[in-house]
């Protein structure tokens, strides 16, 4: 496959890689400011990731949606498990050679995994970790301990392999993406106003939305954005209520000082944006980020294909949170894959009825709480359709 690549300040990068997507990508950064799109390598079972700017040369690339009253439609006609691989999922733990009940959790997520992929016996080959990295305005207000330019140093660590997102994957055999949503343009300060216009929101959806793999088994969303649990706490309040002290965390490691300033921008953020009180998308558009929004584009599109997914922390759960709350079970395909240590992350979870698989007091994001419960969900698979029943083993049953 020939790729070529013009970036804005006239550097032209080439390169052959067989092993990519088969499809030609030709475009320039000054084209298209609303699109990024990760351009994907695999080398010797290495991934590797650039993002840019984009613009595809693809005639057959069409927006699954265009703006946010038809991205609802389709998250209200969202179909659900597949009855009939439900039943005989059940049926087939009742048979395996263990006494009933004996693997605890890992039974129940064996089966709800099954009735979303419509096999009894199905197992996960090929789980997908995609990472979205975006800026946001308020970062400006100093309610983050690092300063937003480590966003992009952090996606080019992603992109060397340096990151422990990068360990996770390679342990657990997942794909990895990393997506880049026009750091260099950050979302606008919500305390003023909207962070993003319906325009900027719905793209960062359809972002998300084609990030995902068809093929993938298995969905994690992970993010990357200087000042995004300020995001997460003022999306959070404004869907669930409680106080804005409530929502808020130290996330990179604020102080006492922080935290009381991340409160009230949280305050501000919903007064200046009302419309974001109890509606799912105005306040992913009015109080979210790029990478907030792709994440939940990319989990209404796991629903789409049928693919499971797995949660991530906080800001993930946040993200979802705003689907959840356009639709009633439009995160039944999804459980929680940790329990993080950012104080609200709970709260949001039990708000949503998510029972998280995990608790290791983790608060890095990168989607790595997540990553880490594919080993589980990939455990409790193994033992489901690779044990034998009472028949097969010549066991009596009890």
């Amino acid at each position: 496959m020939q790729l070529e690549c013009h970036r804005a300040e006239g550097r032209v990068l080439s390169a052959s890689y067989p092993a990519c997507r088969s499809y030609a990508l030709s475009f320039r950064e000054s084209d298209f400011p609303i699109l990024n799109l990760r351009l994907k390598f695999r080398v010797n079972n290495d991934v590797s990731a650039q993002s840019f700017g984009a613009e595809l040369e693809m005639n057959d690339m069409t927006r699954p949606f265009s703006n946010l009253l038809e991205f609802e439609e389709i998250l209200k006609s969202a179909g659900g498990p597949d009855l009939k691989a439900l039943g005989e999922a059940k049926a087939r733990n009742g048979q395996l050679t263990k006494p009933p009940g004996a693997l605890g959790r890992l039974e129940n997520l064996a089966i709800w995994y099954a009735g979303w992929r419509g096999e009894a016996a199905p197992k996960i080959d090929a789980p997908q970790v995609v990472v979205f990295a975006g800026n946001h305005g308020v970062a400006t207000l100093g309610v983050s301990a690092f300063p937003a330019e480590v966003t992009e140093q952090m996606v080019l660590n992603f992109q060397r392999g340096g990151a422990a997102i990068n360990q996770l994957c390679q342990t657990f055999g997942a794909e990895l993406d990393v997506i880049a949503l026009e750091l260099e343009n950050p979302t606008a300060d919500f305390t003023a106003g909207a962070a993003m216009s319906e325009t900027e929101v719905v793209a960062a959806l359809v972002v998300g939305w084609e990030a995902v793999n068809p093929d993938a088994d298995l969905l994690v969303t992970g993010e990357m954005g200087i000042g995004n649990t300020t995001s997460a706490a003022a999306i959070c309040h404004a869907l669930f209520d409680g106080e804005a002290e409530d929502w808020v965390g130290r996330g990179t490691g604020v102080d006492d000082a922080g935290l009381l300033l991340k409160a009230q921008v949280v305050r501000e953020g919903l007064a200046a944006n009302p419309e974001a009180a109890k509606n799912g998308l105005q306040a992913l558009r009015c109080l979210g980020g790029r990478e907030v929004a792709a994440m939940a584009g990319a989990v209404a599109a796991a629903r789409f294909y049928g693919i499971p997914v797995v949660i991530d922390g906080f800001i993930c759960t946040a993200a979802v949170a705003c689907l959840a709350v356009v639709c009633e079970g439009a995160l039944d395909h999804a459980v929680a894959g940790h329990q993080s240590q950012e104080s609200a992350h709970t709260t949001a979870l039990q708000a949503l009825g998510k029972e998280p698989i995990l608790s290791l007091n983790l608060r890095l994001g990168e989607g790595s709480g997540g990553a880490l419960a594919i080993g589980i969900m990939k455990a409790a698979l193994a033992c489901h359709s690779g044990m034998a029943t009472f028949a097969e083993a010549g066991v009596s049953e009890g």
